[in-house]
């Protein structure tokens, strides 16, 4: 982990981040590794790394930080990555939380946040239960428009277990994340039908075609509307750019200045067993066959393709 932390670390520094700069992203992309969100971890570094270089990420950046009220926290993320003003933030967040039972997060003006489950893996971790949304330039449609109007949007909550690692559901409302089209697309390998439509508007399962087109909601109308209350939650109630405004995450100087909105909850306050009571639902629950999220995730040495080791290092 020491190896991989640094590696993403000078990477970062080289790109031109800053110690503190570096040091939150290197955080954020190893977590995501051993989360098992590799999609978002090192595989996406390098949309930082070119970010940092290209100047839609500010390497100097210094979050902003203020309190419009005893249980509101809101950041200017100052052009930077989102994890550093979290990270800005964050012993402040646990502490009004439980003081005041529950605070709402808000940060806008920032590149895209990355794992989303990270925020939210981190409070559950503190005893906190979590809920987070993001918005980022506009890569979905919906069946109706055809046309670029929402980002992948992602929902993430997260709970403390008794005597586990904290329950995460980190998830896209696009039926997959555009990181995937684009590695399949490296690969040349198809992609599912409803994943995505090409740059005509016809469904798809060419990722080379699907990467020039747009993303699909997962579940037609339903995560459309999902997107829409998420969208509505980063973008406008942070002040951060509509998705359909954001500028590139992956192209151009501009930052995309998107939004990031958290609630985090003290649960204990009204259920003082809430910990042990969630762990014998998720081991009842797991017995009749469901999927527990994040179950299957074993600590493991960090591993990547030679191809994308050989990027960093450069």
């Amino acid at each position: 982990m020491d190896i991989a932390h640094e590696l993403a670390r000078t990477a970062a520094l080289r790109a031109g981040a800053s110690s503190d700069v570096a040091g939150s992203l290197a955080d954020a992309t190893v977590s995501a590794e051993v989360a098992g969100s590799h999609t978002v971890g090192f595989a996406h570094l390098p949309d930082y790394l070119n970010g940092l270089r290209d100047g839609r990420i500010s390497g100097n950046s210094e979050p902003k930080v203020s309190y419009p009220a005893a249980a509101m926290i809101e950041v200017d993320a100052d052009r930077g990555i989102a994890q550093l003003g979290f990270d800005r933030a964050f012993e402040e967040l646990v502490t009004r939380v439980n003081t005041y039972g529950v605070t709402v997060f808000v940060q806008s003006n920032s590149f895209t946040v990355g794992e989303l489950g990270y925020y939210t893996r981190r409070l559950a971790e503190a005893g906190l239960v979590a809920l987070a949304t993001t918005n980022g330039p506009a890569q979905m449609t919906t069946h109706e428009s055809g046309r670029a109007v929402f980002g992948t949007n992602p929902l993430s909550f997260a709970a403390p277990v008794a005597g586990s690692k904290p329950f995460v559901i980190d998830q896209a409302t696009s039926a997959t994340a555009f990181v995937n089209l684009r590695r399949a697309a490296e690969r040349n390998e198809p992609i599912p039908e409803g994943w995505a439509i090409d740059a005509a508007g016809r469904p798809t399962s060419d990722a080379g075609e699907a990467v020039k087109g747009l993303l699909l909601a997962f579940g037609g109308t339903r995560g459309a509307h999902i997107a829409f209350i998420n969208e509505i939650l980063t973008a406008g109630m942070t002040g951060g750019n509509w998705s359909i405004d954001a500028p590139s995450f992956c192209a151009g100087d501009e930052c995309p200045s998107v939004g990031l909105f958290i609630v985090a909850i003290k649960p204990d306050l009204v259920v003082k067993n809430f910990e042990e009571r969630l762990a014998a639902q998720i081991e009842r629950l797991a017995s009749k066959g469901v999927r527990i999220p994040g179950s299957h995730i074993k600590s493991a040495p960090i591993e990547l393709p030679d191809d994308l080791l050989a990027v960093l290092e450069d």
